[in-house]
């Protein structure tokens, strides 16, 4: 194994370590925030599962990303990656949480654009049109879920120490679930633009074989638990506290709005369930679970009045939302420019 694809690959890991950073916050922001569940618990649920979503659910959203721009040099993956990375890291910085999906996006476009590539409209469409429809669909399900689990437990009339143990319960299972469709859904911004240089052999452990993509998977999850433990509370703190307000019961609806959303955009199994009965199907693309966890909060606070909502947040949240994959196309054509015309590296092949 060269040490050179090692070093190239350092991007994607510092991107890995970015997004774990960041988006595992848009998760447990919201029961670290409300005070069930401690810091460094969430942070273990969170890297486990990362893990297992990465490794064997993460193939349908790298086919997406490979279709918007076939990166075919380890030099352009590294910047492309790179170019992410760095957006990201700048958003986290602030406080704020952003978008992996539309940073890698916008540099993949960057690669295209300097490699004088077409970029496939169609595929580019089809993940934008995953975006708006994100926070909207996250919105709908917190609102329903909310109507229901408030009717449920106000059928069943617990006990309020019982009704806390319940809630912390279900923290902990709908994080679990949420962090392994982030795995699924997101690994594909990580390590997506790796898979066709990854120079590794399949591994046999046991019963349990390890494609060379799956391998470069584990490696970017590996880099996201990093991130999650050294970086994300800070911006737990923004969604946990600083969005919006809620208690217990609302931070359970937000994280559980957010996984379904997360695992219907991500999950080839449930594809190709509706499509097998004839019902219509979303599309397998990395979506933002910034925007949809954001969608959450705003449907649950819109539907009790708009009362407690910081809007000035949202509106900055909002704002880095358009322009991560600008600020992110725009380095990495740039970066890639310096790559070959100063360091003479091969950052495409024709």
């Amino acid at each position: 194994m060269e040490l050179a694809y090692f070093t190239f690959l350092s991007s994607g890991l510092f991107l890995g370590w970015s997004l774990g950073a960041n988006d595992v916050s848009n998760i447990f922001g919201a029961a670290v925030g409300s005070k069930m569940l401690k810091f460094k618990t969430a942070a273990l649920i969170a890297s486990i599962f990362i893990v297992l979503g990465s490794v064997f659910g993460g193939s349908g959203t790298t086919a997406t990303l490979s279709a918007l721009g076939n990166v075919n040099a380890v030099a352009g993956s590294f910047m492309v990656a790179l170019s992410a990375a760095f957006s990201v890291y700048f958003m986290a910085k602030t406080g704020l949480t952003t978008s992996t999906s539309q940073a890698i996006v916008g540099a993949i476009i960057g690669w295209n654009l300097f490699a004088d590539k077409t970029t496939n409209t169609a595929v580019l469409l089809k993940i934008v049109a995953g975006w708006a429809l994100c926070p909207f669909l996250s919105a709908g399900i917190a609102i329903l879920l909310y109507l229901l689990l408030k009717h449920v437990l106000k059928r069943i009339r617990l006990h309020m120490l019982m009704q806390h143990q319940l809630l912390r319960i279900g923290l902990v299972c709908a994080g679990a679930f949420c962090t392994y469709a982030l795995g699924a859904n997101n690994i594909a911004n990580v390590m997506g633009v790796f898979v066709q240089t990854a120079p590794f052999d399949t591994i046999h452990i046991g019963i349990l074989t390890l494609s060379p993509a799956q391998i470069l998977f584990l490696l970017g999850a590996l880099a996201i638990s990093t991130g999650v433990f050294t970086y994300s509370h800070k911006v737990m703190d923004t969604i946990g506290k600083n969005v919006m307000k809620m208690s217990p019961f609302v931070a359970l609806i937000v994280v559980l709005a957010q996984a379904c959303v997360l695992f219907i955009f991500s999950s080839s199994t449930l594809r190709n369930a509706l499509l097998s009965v004839g019902l219509p199907a979303l599309p397998l693309v990395p979506v933002s679970s910034t925007q949809a966890v954001i969608g959450a909060i705003l449907g649950i606070g819109l539907f009790k009045g708009g009362r407690g909502i910081n809007w000035s947040i949202i509106t900055r949240i909002v704002i880095g939302w358009f322009s991560t994959p600008i600020m992110s196309m725009l380095i990495c054509f740039i970066c890639l420019f310096v790559l070959q015309n100063v360091f003479n590296l091969t950052v495409f092949l024709p």
